[in-house]
C-alpha cells in the first residue's frame, strides 16, 4: 500500500467518531494477512479525547470481531448477535437488512458480532467489515477467506449461547421467518428477539395462515392448494367456477405457501395457465406448495408494522400509521401490465411504478379497522415483539367477497383483508418498518433499541440490561431549516444535497440518503436532508426564464426524516406535496398523535425508554438562490450527493463558492473539466510518458449523428479510430449513463433510434452482443463520444462442489489489461488513492447501474488478487493515480475507473467522477474498509465532511 502524501489525510482517516456516544469500532485478528489490533484514538471537537480498549474473543469469536468499551462499562455492554444470509432469494435484501441493523444499533453499551448463514445452511462467524459486500455472490465468494466456519449448526448455537447475550435474526424467508432459526436457539436456550419457532411455523405458511385467521373470524382471500406433482386439474377448475372463474381466462394470483417477500408471485390467466406457474414455482425448487388466489380487482394493498410494547409474555401491540401500496403505470402499455402486482422487483429497487401513502388515503374508519385487526391478528397468532401484517382493503363499489357479516374487516366503506404475516420485516435503510416508525417518532437507532430492549424483557438474565436507562437516546434534532439559527447551540450545521433531474438522481437519493443517516449518529453534527429537483410550477419566472428556465426552475426541499425514506425521487416529491396539503396534514397528525399515545402508555412503564427522538414536522419548499441564501446564513457545510447535472458538472460548486459556503468534493473548475470526457483526456494527454494513457475520441453532434445514414457514420468511425468496436457514451453525463458497446453498424442504428425516440432506457440484448439494461440520459445529450472499445482480459467465477460449493476465480489471460475502479481522498496536491476494485461483471460488458451501486450483481475484488496484478504493479498504479488525482485538481474526494496494465501498471484512463455513488453497498466503502485499520462507513464520511471545511480556496 503506498503511503499518503500527507500526514493529516491519513490521521483524518483514522480519527474515531468524536461524539460522546461514539459507536464501538471493533478490528478483526485474522480476516487478512497483515492486520493488526491498532486502536482507534477518539477525539471530539473540543479536544478531548478517550481511549479505550480491545478485547479479542477466542476462536470463531474472534472473527466476529473484538469490541471496544470502556473498562468501567463492561457490565452494561449488551452482547447481541445477527444473523443474516439464509437459503432463499431474498438473501441478498437479508445482507441489507444486517448492514442497517448494525449501522444504527451499535454503541458503548451495545455490541454486535455478526454471523451469516449460507444457501446450504452452513454457518459462519464474521466480522463487521463483511457485512458491506454489495450482494450475496460477493459475499459468498469472500466467505472461504474473510470467515470462520462452524461444523454444525449445533456447533453454531453452543457458540452463540457462550458468546452473546440475545440473538436479532435477520434471515428473511425460509430458514428465517418459517421458525428453522428459532427451533434450533430455542433448544439451546439462547435468547432472541421476535417470534417463537412454533407461531412462526403457523403464520409463515400462507395456507395455514388463512385457515388460522378464518379460524379467528377474520374475512379471507378464497385460495386453492397445489401441493407437490400430485396436482387434480378438475377439483382447480371447480374451484374456479365456484368463485365465479371462467376456466380458461379467470384472472389468479399463483404465489409458493412458505416464501416472503412476493417472491415468486405472479399473476395467472385460467386453470391451465395457473398450473403451469405453479409447476415453475414448484420445479425452480422455490417451494413444493403453491396457492391459487382470487386476484382482488379494484382493491388497494396496504401494509403495517405491529410493535409490542408489553411487559415480559404480556403482550401490548400497537399497530403503527399502516402504508397504502400505490401501483402506478404511465401510458396504455400492455393490459395484463396494469394487472401487475408488487413483487420483490417494485417492493426492494427503484421504480416509478410504486407509490406509498402514510398513512393511507383510507377513510379513517378504514384505517382504524386495519389498525385494530393488525393488533387482534398479532394477538392471536401468538406473535412477539414486532411484525408486518400486510392485506388489501376493497371498496365498496368493488365486488364483494362472500362472507357473513359477522366476519372481523366489514365496515361500511368496504372490506378489509389480511393475506400475509411477516416475522422478520425487511430492515433496509428505506423499509416498511422505518417509513412507519419515523412517522410516529422512532429514528432507526430507536426503534431497533427499542424491538431490542422489549425482547431482553422476556428472559430473567437480561434484565438488568432491560431496566437500566439506555445511553443512544439523542435529543430531538429537528430537520427543518428553521428560522436563522446557526444550528442548535454546539451544533455544526450540515446540509445533504442529493436528487436532481438526470437518470442518477436514484441512485443520488440512495447515496444522500445513506450519508444522512451516517452522519446523524456525530452528536456535534445538525444534518438536514435537502432534496434537489426541478420545479413542475414556473409561476414566479419571467417569460424568457420560461422558454429557457436554467437554475430558476430549480428547487430545494428541505425534507423531515420520514419523508427522505422513499425509493425514488419522485416519490418524495409527491409525499412532500401531500404532507403540505392541509387536510391530509391535519389527519396525519391526529393519527401520529393517537399512535404515539398508545405506544407512550407501554413504553413509558420501561426504565430503557427515554422518549421519542423525531420531531413533527413538514417539508419546506426553497429556490435554489434561497435556499443557499439560507446556508451561508446559517453557516452550514453542504455535502453533495447530487450525480450528474449541476451537482457534477461545476454549476453548485461555483453558487456554492461564489458565496463562501463550503462543499464536498472537488471544486468548480475541476469539475467542470471531469465531467466533460474530451477535456479530462485533453488535461492528461500529457503524463504519457509517465505511465498515463488517454483513449482517442471521436465527438458528434446527435443531430449530425441522427441526419447522416448509419452505415456511412459507422465506416467513418471505425475508420477514423482503427478499431472494429466501438464504445459509445455521452460527453457530459455521470458513469454507466448511456454507455454501450456497438459491435456493428446496426448496433449504432439501434443507438440512433434510443436517441430519437428519447428512450430513458435501452432493454437488455438489444445489441448484437449480450448486455444488460442500459440507462440513457433526460434530455438525451447534445455531443456523444465514440472511443475504441477496450478488450480486457475477462475474469469469471467458476463453481465446484466439494463438500459444499467453493468458487474460484477464472482469468482469461490475454491483453493483460483489466478494469478497475479506484477512490481517491484529502487536499488538493496531496490527494490519496484507497485500494483499487476490480469488479467481476455478471452480464455483458459494461457494469450497469444496478451493479454498481444497488446491491444487485456483481463481485467486487478489494485489493485486487496478487494472482491478478503484483503488489508492485499495485503500487505503481495507486501512484499514477494519485498523480491523475493531483494533475486534475481534485480534492475532498473523487473516483477514477481506469483500465490498467497487470505488468506496468499502467492505467489508461475512463472516466473520472467527482461526486462518486455513495450508496450503503458502493465499492468506496469496501475500499475504505480495506485501509489499515478499516475506515467504517460513518467515519468515511465524516471524514469528507471535515476536508470540506479545510478546502483550499
Amino acid at each position: 500500500m503506498t503511503s499518503l502524501a500527507c500526514g493529516s489525510t491519513l490521521s483524518l482517516l483514522r480519527a474515531a467518531n468524536p461524539n460522546n456516544t461514539a459507536r464501538s469500532l471493533h478490528l478483526s485478528s485474522n480476516l487478512l494477512p497483515g492486520f493488526t489490533h491498532k486502536l482507534l484514538t477518539a477525539s471530539s471537537s473540543s479536544s478531548s479525547s478517550k481511549t479505550v480498549g480491545v478485547r479479542v474473543t477466542r476462536a470463531a469469536a474472534q472473527v466476529a470481531d473484538a469490541v471496544l468499551v470502556d473498562k468501567e462499562d463492561k457490565s452494561r455492554v449488551l452482547r447481541v448477535g445477527v444473523i443474516c444470509g439464509g437459503p432463499s432469494a431474498e438473501r441478498g435484501i437479508s445482507l441489507n437488512s444486517a448492514r442497517s441493523v448494525l449501522d444504527h444499533i451499535q454503541g458503548e453499551d451495545l455490541h454486535v458480532s455478526c454471523y451469516y448463514i449460507d444457501s446450504h445452511l452452513n454457518a459462519f462467524a464474521i466480522s463487521s467489515a463483511q457485512v458491506y459486500s454489495n450482494t450475496p455472490s460477493d459475499f459468498d465468494f469472500k466467505l472461504e477467506s474473510l470467515a470462520q466456519g462452524f461444523q454444525s449448526l449445533s456447533e453454531f448455537a453452543e457458540h452463540l449461547a457462550n458468546s452473546v447475550d440475545i440473538v436479532f435474526p435477520v434471515i428473511h424467508g425460509q430458514f428465517g421467518e418459517d421458525g428453522g432459526i428459532q427451533e434450533l436457539l430455542e433448544k439451546y436456550n439462547v435468547p432472541f428477539v421476535g417470534t417463537g419457532s412454533k407461531e412462526c411455523q403457523q403464520a409463515f405458511n400462507k395456507y395455514n395462515a388463512s385457515l388460522g385467521l378464518s379460524k379467528y373470524g377474520f374475512v379471507t382471500v378464497p385460495s386453492f392448494l397445489v401441493q407437490g406433482s400430485e396436482v387434480n386439474q378438475d377439483e382447480l377448475s371447480e374451484w374456479f367456477v365456484s368463485n365465479h372463474l371462467d376456466v380458461n381466462s379467470g384472472k389468479v394470483v399463483v404465489k409458493p405457501t412458505r416464501a416472503g417477500s412476493s417472491i415468486g408471485v405472479t399473476v395467472a390467466y385460467g386453470v391451465s395457465d395457473s398450473l403451469t406457474k405453479a409447476n415453475e414455482i414448484i420445479s425452480q425448487g422455490i417451494d413444493d406448495g403453491v396457492l391459487v388466489e382470487l386476484f382482488l380487482e379494484g382493491g388497494s394493498e396496504f401494509t403495517a408494522i405491529v410493535l409490542d410494547v408489553g411487559q415480559g409474555f404480556d403482550c401490548q401491540p400497537v399497530v403503527l400509521l399502516p402504508t397504502e401500496v400505490e401501483l402506478q403505470f404511465q401510458g396504455s402499455g400492455d393490459v395484463r401490465e396494469k394487472d401487475a402486482i408488487f413483487n420483490y422487483r417494485r417492493k426492494y429497487l427503484p421504480t416509478q411504478q410504486v407509490a406509498y401513502h402514510t398513512p393511507p388515503r383510507f377513510p379513517i374508519e378504514v384505517i382504524k379497522s386495519i389498525r385494530e385487526g393488525a393488533s387482534l391478528l398479532f394477538q392471536r397468532l401468538g406473535l412477539r415483539d414486532f411484525a408486518r401484517i400486510d392485506g388489501w382493503f376493497l371498496p365498496s363499489s368493488t365486488k364483494a367477497l362472500s362472507s357473513s357479516e359477522d366476519k372481523f374487516g366489514i365496515t361500511e366503506f368496504g372490506t378489509v383483508l389480511f393475506t400475509d404475516i411477516n416475522l422478520i420485516s425487511g430492515m433496509e435503510q428505506t423499509s416498511f418498518l422505518f417509513q412507519q416508525a419515523s412517522k410516529v417518532g422512532f429514528s432507526h437507532s430507536n426503534i431497533l433499541r427499542s424491538i431490542i430492549s422489549r425482547a431482553c424483557l422476556r428472559f430473567p438474565e437480561l434484565a438488568t440490561y432491560s431496566s437500566k436507562s439506555s445511553q443512544f437516546q439523542k435529543n430531538i434534532k429537528s430537520s427543518k431549516l428553521n428560522g436563522t439559527s446557526k444550528g442548535h447551540e454546539g451544533f455544526r450545521k450540515v446540509f445533504v444535497l442529493f436528487g436532481g433531474d438526470t437518470s442518477e438522481r436514484q441512485v443520488s437519493l440512495m447515496s444522500g440518503t445513506n450519508v444522512w443517516l451516517n452522519l446523524q449518529g456525530f452528536d456535534d453534527l445538525d444534518v438536514t436532508p435537502c432534496l434537489l429537483a426541478r420545479s413542475s410550477d414556473h409561476s414566479s419566472t419571467t417569460d424568457s426564464d420560461k422558454k429557457d428556465p436554467g437554475l430558476n426552475s430549480i428547487e430545494v426541499w428541505s425534507l423531515p426524516y420520514s419523508l427522505v425514506l422513499r425509493h425514488t425521487t419522485e416519490e418524495v416529491l409527491d409525499a412532500c406535496m401531500e404532507a403540505i396539503e392541509p387536510a391530509r396534514a391535519a389527519l396525519t397528525s391526529h393519527l401520529r398523535n393517537q399512535v404515539m399515545n398508545e405506544l407512550a402508555e407501554g413504553l413509558t412503564k420501561h426504565g430503557w425508554f427515554t422518549g421519542f427522538d423525531i420531531a413533527d414536522e413538514l417539508p419546506v419548499r426553497y429556490s435554489l438562490k434561497e435556499w443557499i441564501k439560507f446556508a451561508k446564513e446559517v453557516e452550514a457545510t453542504v455535502f453533495i450527493a447530487v450525480h450528474g447535472g449541476i451537482g457534477e458538472d461545476g454549476t453548485l460548486q461555483f453558487l456554492l463558492d461564489t458565496e463562501g459556503i463550503p462543499y464536498t468534493g472537488p471544486g468548480a473548475m475541476a469539475s467542470k473539466t471531469c465531467m466533460d470526457k474530451v477535456a479530462t483526456s485533453l488535461a492528461l494527454e500529457h503524463l504519457k510518458d509517465k505511465g498515463v494513457l488517454t483513449i482517442n475520441k471521436v465527438v458528434k453532434k446527435k443531430e449530425d449523428l441522427l441526419k447522416m445514414p448509419v452505415r456511412q457514420t459507422w465506416n467513418d468511425l471505425i475508420s477514423k479510430l482503427q478499431c472494429e468496436t466501438l464504445c459509445i457514451k455521452p460527453a457530459r453525463d455521470g458513469c454507466s449513463t448511456g454507455v454501450a458497446r456497438l459491435c456493428c453498424a446496426e448496433d449504432l442504428a439501434v443507438y440512433a433510434k434510443a436517441l430519437d425516440d428519447c428512450l430513458l432506457r435501452i432493454p437488455p440484448n438489444s445489441f448484437s452482443k449480450e448486455h444488460g439494461m442500459i440507462e440513457m440520459p433526460n434530455p438525451p445529450p447534445e455531443l456523444l463520444i465514440f472511443e475504441p472499445f477496450v478488450e480486457t482480459d475477462e475474469i469469471v467465477l467458476s463453481s465446484k462442489t466439494v463438500s459444499y460449493d467453493t468458487q474460484r476465480l477464472l482469468w482469461k489471460e490475454h491483453s493483460r489489461w483489466v478494469e478497475v475502479t479506484v477512490g481517491v481522498i484529502g487536499k488538493r496536491g496531496s490527494m490519496h488513492s484507497l485500494s483499487p476494485s476490480i469488479t467481476v461483471k455478471e452480464t455483458g460488458d459494461i457494469l450497469s447501474l444496478e451493479e454498481k451501486f444497488q446491491g444487485g450483481t456483481g463481485i467486487n475484488l478489494t485489493p485486487p488478487p496478487v494472482s491478478i496484478i503484483s503488489n508492485e504493479a499495485l503500487g505503481r498504479c495507486k501512484q499514477r493515480i494519485e498523480l491523475i488525482a493531483n494533475t486534475l485538481q481534485l480534492e475532498g474526494f473523487s473516483r477514477i475507473d481506469a483500465f490498467v496494465n497487470v505488468d506496468s501498471g499502467e492505467v489508461l484512463i475512463i472516466e473520472v467522477n467527482t461526486v462518486p455513488g455513495m450508496t450503503p453497498s458502493t465499492v468506496l466503502i469496501h475500499q475504505a474498509l480495506a485501509e489499515q485499520p478499516p475506515v467504517y462507513p460513518h467515519r468515511f464520511f465524516r471524514t469528507l465532511l471535515d476536508l470540506a471545511t479545510e478546502r483550499v480556496v
